[in-house]
């Protein structure tokens, strides 16, 4: 069994920053609060592409960083979420944690997806904190942040054909007239 690797740098992006703002209308003196609530950060997802067949794509980028979500708005506005890091793996990948060794997923079937990274949740604005008695809240809430962790990526082979003999019996010669290799 032949086994490719290849380990990367993952980061899920952060959510955004809940909005303080306040309601300003020409004949509404005291408006209250309209900050808007952050977007989520962006995931990342590990789904297996059939065409694919090394990890040969790993060996030159090895980061992959998640966008992270807009902050909230006045009048309510939500911020937008962060789109999605999609990275492509073939299949028979296995995905470890680095750190811990242990297995994350296994991933076999075509278009199999699996999130390695969630984005962190978005903050709330200052319109989700008002009550009764506090009408007026000058704070919002901040995004949280994103996970973020190192990966081992293995892919297993087999091979279609395997030679298996003591030395100097003529594995390469006959591999040699079978094929065109030198």
């Amino acid at each position: 069994m032949f086994i490719d690797k290849a380990k990367i740098f993952i980061k899920s992006g952060n959510g955004g920053d809940g909005a303080v703002s306040f309601r300003r209308e020409k004949y509404v003196p005291f408006g209250g609060p309209d900050g808007g609530d952050a977007g989520k950060g962006g995931d990342i997802v590990f789904v297996v592409d059939s065409s694919m067949r090394t990890l040969l794509d790993f060996r030159y980028k090895t980061k992959h960083i998640a966008e992270r979500g807009e902050n909230g708005g006045a009048s309510n506005m939500f911020g937008k979420n962060g789109e999605d890091v999609v990275i492509k793996v073939p299949a028979g990948t296995v995905i470890k944690d680095f750190e811990t060794g242990g297995i994350l997923a296994d991933l076999k079937e075509d278009n199999q997806k699996f999130i390695a990274a969630k984005g962190g949740r978005g903050g709330r604005g200052n319109s989700r904190f008002a009550t009764a008695t506090r009408q007026a809240p000058d704070f919002a809430e901040p995004g949280m942040p994103g996970e973020e962790r190192w990966v081992v990526l293995e892919l297993k082979l087999l091979a279609d054909v395997g030679l298996i003999g003591f030395p100097n019996v003529g594995k390469s010669t006959i591999l040699s007239r079978v094929t065109a290799a030198k």
